[in-house]
């Protein structure tokens, strides 16, 4: 009997041991495919991706800070990512964006005020990105890159976000995440989407990740019906409305399955400010 229940307690043990793991091949299991589904779309073809799930879709002008990436690689396929516009000649993302455990980007191009990721709205092309001297692509603890573009001209369409600072955790925070990822697990939409979603504590973020969740992490919950996905990498998390727009996370990890419940990690902007401004 005592035996039964060692062997009990040590499976339990074992099972609550199992976190789910972040994608780390990020452009190899998601970012090429999504640049292909999307491409196919915007060419007429018949397309089989789609965008954040369970949100909305929005216009051209809507999140002007917002662009969307379409991603050289070395290796000369093409993949997908989101980035947020700080400056006239800076923007963020992630650094898995840039570089990941088995594919590297030689160039961003950028496009801003548009709902189509290869037609319209402004565009640029750059290879100047610098990713965070403690980015660690085995684990995507400090997840961030800046762009460095040209000057890129503000209007209704096309403007900055203020960078969040100070210490708030933000938990309990309504925030909306727009990006051009999937819309769901072969869900489908065309174009550029937003979903409003609820931060939790990192506390109940390691529940599901484990220690890849630490404290420059941020993370929201998926429970009330809406998520990132894949394909939304580097977009931004934020709060706010107007010029008081204030960027608190940057799209970092999730799980393959964007519908299956699990919260969504950022890279929390707040300990990353004095870096992002320093670049």
């Amino acid at each position: 009997m005592k035996s039964s229940l060692l062997i009990l307690l040590v499976a339990v043990a074992a099972a609550a041991a199992e976190y789910l793991q972040p994608e780390l091949d990020y452009h190899e299991a998601v970012g090429i495919p999504r640049f292909e589904a999307i491409k196919q779309f915007e060419e007429g073809a018949d397309f089989d991706g789609g965008r954040i799930w369970g949100g909305q879709t929005v216009n051209a002008g809507a999140h002007p800070h917002l662009g969307g990436l379409a991603i050289a690689l070395t290796d000369g396929r093409t993949s997908v990512c989101g980035s947020s516009l700080i400056s006239n000649t800076r923007s963020v993302t992630a650094a898995h964006c840039w570089r990941s455990r088995n594919v590297n980007a030689r160039q961003f191009t950028i496009v801003w005020a548009s709902n189509r990721l290869l037609s319209g709205g402004t565009r640029q092309t750059t290879s100047n990105v610098v990713m965070h001297p403690q980015y660690n692509m085995n684990n995507l603890n400090n997840d961030v890159a800046v762009i460095r573009h040209n000057n890129v001209n503000f209007n209704n369409n096309i403007n900055r976000i203020n960078l969040a600072t100070g210490s708030n955790s933000y938990a309990g925070t309504l925030a909306t995440a727009a990006g051009f990822g999937n819309t769901g697990d072969g869900g489908a939409n065309p174009t550029k989407r937003q979903a409003n979603l609820l931060v939790i504590t990192n506390a109940v973020c390691r529940q599901t990740f484990g220690n890849n969740v630490i404290a420059s992490t941020l993370c929201a919950s998926t429970n009330h019906g809406s998520s990132t996905c894949p394909g939304d990498s580097g977009g931004p998390l934020a709060i706010g409305s107007g010029n008081n727009r204030i960027l608190i996370g940057i799209t970092s990890f999730g799980t393959v399955s964007c519908t299956r419940r699990a919260p969504v990690g950022f890279a929390r902007v707040t300990s990353f400010t004095s870096w992002i401004r320093g670049q």
